[in-house]
Formats: C-alpha cells, structure tokens, sequence
C-alpha cells in the first residue's frame, strides 16, 4: 500500500476547523472511490496532528497505512470498487 501512495498527492486537508462533518462526508466520497488516499492535516503540533489523524480514522473507518509529517496516508476498501478510480486496482493492473 506504501508503495502504491508514494506517488498520489494530497486529495484533501483539513483546515483551521479541524474535522467537521462536511469534511468528514468529502473523505468518505474520496475513500469510496479511490480506497487508497492522502490526506494533508494541518494543526500546530505533532500530538495535535496525531489527534487528528487518530479522529480521521475513527470517523471513516479508514486504516492508517502511514504518516509522515502532515501527510497521512488512508485506506478503506470500497463496497463496489471502480477499477478506472480505485488506486489499488489501477496499481494492480
């Protein structure tokens, strides 16, 4: 799965609100259709930033695969995975 995010950019980042449900609702369209997504958090801190992530995963259901500084990078399988959108099924083909 690393290998796979290495190259995919930021899809979303959160803002100076933090998690709210409208960005809550954003990451499980983006989880739906690409399984495999980053995620820029911004907060101040390092722990503020693992709160957050930690809240991410919790809220979508989203495994972390893995983070590195502001990067976190997400996975969650799809009910109905699109192979022309799915991240993993592309990289797989």
């Amino acid at each position: 799965m690393r290998t796979i995010g290495h190259h995919l950019k930021a899809v979303l980042q959160t803002g100076d609100k933090g998690l709210t449900e409208s960005f809550t609702e954003e990451l499980n369209l983006r989880l739906e259709d690409h399984e495999l997504v980053k995620v820029r958090v911004n907060a101040p801190t390092r722990d503020q930033r693992t709160d957050l992530v930690n809240a991410l995963c919790e809220a979508s259901g989203a495994e972390l695969i893995q983070r590195i500084g502001n990067i976190a990078l997400l996975y969650r399988a799809a009910a109905k995975p699109n192979p022309k959108l799915s991240n993993v099924l592309r990289a797989r083909n």
